[in-house]
């Protein structure tokens, strides 16, 4: 999954600028994050993102940060083969790297903020407490692209 400096993003400043700070400047937007974790969890329609997250995403951001996400080659689509006006999103390589991410926040949160776990969030604990760090994130990633081979053939 290696990405030559060919198809790398092009930052829209030449000034010196902090990695940190410019990989905020295109995923620092909860949307995006949210987004991103709900294509890993294999929702891939625009019916599934508005109504099938606990966030509410509002339908005009949602249409904007999924436009940036393929901006950046980060998700793409396909249309639905029964119905031509379906988009099917999945993460591109670019975006499956992402799950490096999901992971560290989502472990950060566990360790440093008191909530009520969701059912996913309960799941995912446990699998993180009973592997190492890397065989989640491989089997996140192997999961996810065992999936998008056969939504979408590749």
């Amino acid at each position: 999954m290696a990405t030559s400096s060919i198809d790398k993003i092009q930052y829209f400043n030449d000034a010196p600028t902090c990695a940190c700070k410019v990989s905020l400047d295109y995923l620092g937007d909860k949307w995006i994050l949210i987004i991103i974790r709900d294509l890993f969890r294999y929702r891939f329609t625009f019916t599934q993102f508005k109504n099938d997250s606990d966030e509410k995403i509002a339908t005009n951001i949602l249409t904007d940060r999924l436009k940036k996400l393929r901006e950046l080659k980060i998700i793409n689509f396909q249309l639905n083969n029964k119905n031509k006006r379906i988009k099917e999103y999945y993460l591109t390589d670019r975006g499956i790297e992402l799950y490096d991410i999901i992971y560290q926040l989502q472990s950060w949160t566990i360790k440093n903020v008191d909530f009520n776990f969701s059912e996913n969030t309960k799941k995912w604990k446990d699998f993180k407490e009973n592997s190492s760090r890397e065989d989640v994130i491989m089997t996140y990633k192997k999961n996810y692209i065992n999936f998008r081979k056969k939504a979408f053939g590749f």
